[in-house]
């Protein structure tokens, strides 16, 4: 299904076929994996009629349990070449190409023109990225589970939170967790303590957990799909200015998330918040959430000058955030699924905890 809606696309736009590829074995292209469903190294061809996969031979076993039906052999040290021979035997035209190439370098760059001379190079990253944006029923059950591991392991981190001596220690616990759900991190925990918290992508130091508030970024990666989710916890007593504004940041969130509906424009929530935080809404730095799939970031962009409406089968964050500099910040975060009715996927408690 993915495939055909592509393929479409290819013929809209002349494209004789889209190629994708990873060669990090420890990497993952995230639009092979998700027009094939296979993880590895490999090649993707997608031709307006054809498509195959080509990997090397020990992923063969891997690459049959994939969507595609037709896997071929993929020599890693004649990478281009390889390619250039089945699509030459498949008869699928080569005039133009699709690439994403937001994530080719200028040395493969230079290793696809070697062999295909006289072929055109085709920018598909738009069309990969709208393509993604409506999730399918099963990428929406797949998100839904990450959303509940990710959920599983922050409530555990609260409750064991006392025994964490640095902000380090709160990344090493939710890296360790992740790994014994059977997921992989789907980007690197932020944990920023008092002043760290002021500073909206604060790296996690070896240094003893500050007094106030602690903001604690997190999501899971699970077969492929991630999830997003920050809570701001206190450590200490807050004082009822710092209390007041928690509690004026979750009701502009919890407001934010009741505005949403389907082809209402993405950039109303976001003056929805800016109108709630009031004098207030200065210190909130940055955009107000992002589409979530197989990557962490992705359409719509929930952002003041984003044009696009909201659609059903959209997932998205909704995190409005406040950073007082040289102070502390706050940040609460969601994953919303827009379906027959708004749907929060990210259900550990908002409550202010107390630590």
């Amino acid at each position: 299904m993915k495939i055909k809606e592509l393929q479409k696309e290819l013929v809209k736009k002349k494209v004789d076929f889209a190629l994708f590829y990873n060669l990090n074995p420890d990497g993952l292209d995230v639009n092979l994996f998700y027009f094939s469903g296979y993880k590895g190294i490999g090649a993707l061809v997608v031709g307006q009629k054809k498509a195959f996969l080509m990997v090397p031979k020990m992923e063969f076993t891997k690459a049959k349990e994939s969507m595609v039906k037709r896997v071929y052999k993929l020599d890693k040290k004649r990478l281009f070449d390889s390619i250039l021979e089945k699509v030459n035997k498949s008869k699928v035209k080569k005039r133009k190409i699709g690439i994403d190439m937001s994530v080719m370098t200028l040395r493969v760059k230079k290793g696809f023109k070697k062999s295909f001379k006289k072929s055109k190079l085709v920018d598909v990253y738009d069309i990969c990225e709208g393509l993604r944006e409506v999730k399918t029923k099963e990428e929406v059950k797949l998100i839904k589970y990450a959303c509940k591991i990710s959920d599983r392991i922050l409530l555990k981190c609260f409750k064991n939170f006392r025994k964490f001596k640095y902000e380090t220690d709160v990344v090493a616990f939710l890296e360790s967790e992740t790994r014994k759900e059977g997921c992989s991190l789907a980007f690197q925990p932020i944990v920023a303590s008092g002043v760290g918290g002021s500073q909206a992508h604060y790296e996690a130091k070896k240094v003893k957990l500050r007094k106030g508030f602690c903001v604690i970024d997190f999501g899971v990666r699970y077969n492929g799909y991630c999830s997003d989710t920050t809570r701001t916890i206190y450590l200490g007593k807050p004082s009822a200015g710092e209390e007041m504004m928690y509690d004026l940041l979750l009701s502009v969130q919890k407001k934010a998330i009741s505005e949403v509906r389907i082809g209402r424009k993405v950039s109303t929530i976001v003056q929805i918040v800016n109108k709630g935080l009031g004098k207030y809404s200065k210190y909130f730095t940055h955009g107000l959430g992002h589409g979530v799939g197989v990557k962490l970031h992705e359409l719509p962009n929930v952002l003041e000058k984003s044009k696009g409406k909201f659609q059903k089968g959209n997932i998205f964050t909704i995190e409005p955030g406040v950073y007082f500099p040289g102070k502390y910040g706050i940040r609460i975060e969601d994953d919303i699924y827009l379906g027959k009715k708004v749907e929060v996927l990210t259900r550990v408690t908002k409550d202010l905890i107390i630590v």
